[in-house]
């Protein structure tokens, strides 16, 4: 664990890299839901709690025998993706192949829609500020390759000078390595850098075992009795301009 450093930066801030899944947006229904909505237009009925329950037994078992949508193992996000869909209504006792497939196919597809997803009040605020600062911002997110098209469809993705996701990466958070890859590409060195992110081991843990000066946004105020500096620690982006504000030369 990289120890605490209280105070601003060595050198002044140049860039923010930002987590995107639970920090920006969040899914607005649940994957439970959003498979049914696909099976109904197939003219299945199915129950959003008993999907629920199956995709987290699958995800889990994917996410264990092939992590990182298995990028190393010979698949990628879409088919690692629809193999779990496959797989969990499978588990939900639905059988037919093709109903299967066209759910699965629809399902990756429609998760692109905006429609799927919902933008924090707080999110698009930070972007502006962080852009009026002259900071510089790109995507260090553990996410597949639609997060391209999801970020469009929202009306996020100008704010960003580049994403880099995991799929793309061959490396996942909290490998610091996937920082290190975002560092080259933006072409500055980690003290000119912070990361925003919601997971304390994923995005704070692991940026600053990059050198990147990391903060934790804990909406949901989890980590109050965590070893963070709370200056590095704020319960919404509200507060994010004027700390970075502090940071920038």
């Amino acid at each position: 664990m990289v120890p605490e450093t209280p105070g601003v930066m060595r050198v002044p801030l140049r860039w923010v890299f930002w987590d995107v899944k639970d920090t920006l947006l969040k899914v607005r229904s649940s994957v439970g839901e959003q498979y049914c909505k696909e099976a109904q237009r197939m003219g299945l009925s199915l129950s959003p709690e008993e999907v629920d329950a199956a995709f987290r037994q699958v995800y889990r078992q994917y996410s264990s025998r092939y992590p990182n949508y298995g990028v190393s193992q010979g698949l990628n996000g879409q088919k690692w993706w629809m193999t779990v869909v496959r797989d969990t209504l499978s588990l939900c006792r639905v059988q037919e192949p093709a109903v299967i497939n066209t759910v699965a196919s629809n399902a990756y597809q429609n998760f692109c829609n905006a429609e799927n997803w919902e933008v924090f009040p707080d999110s698009r605020m930070a972007l502006e500020r962080c852009s009026s600062l002259g900071l510089k911002q790109g995507v260090v997110s553990n996410f597949d390759n639609r997060l391209d098209t999801i970020l469009h469809a929202c009306g996020l993705r100008s704010y960003f000078s580049f994403l880099m996701t995991s799929e793309e990466a061959r490396v996942a958070k909290p490998n610091p390595a996937i920082f290190d890859l975002a560092l080259q590409k933006c072409g500055a060195p980690a003290d000119c850098v912070v990361h925003v992110g919601d997971h304390y081991v994923k995005d704070y843990l692991a940026s600053r075992s990059a050198g990147i000066h990391g903060i934790l946004l804990d909406r949901d105020g989890k980590h109050s009795h965590d070893h963070i500096d709370q200056e590095n620690r704020l319960l919404s982006l509200e507060k994010l301009p004027s700390r970075l504000q502090q940071l920038v030369g």
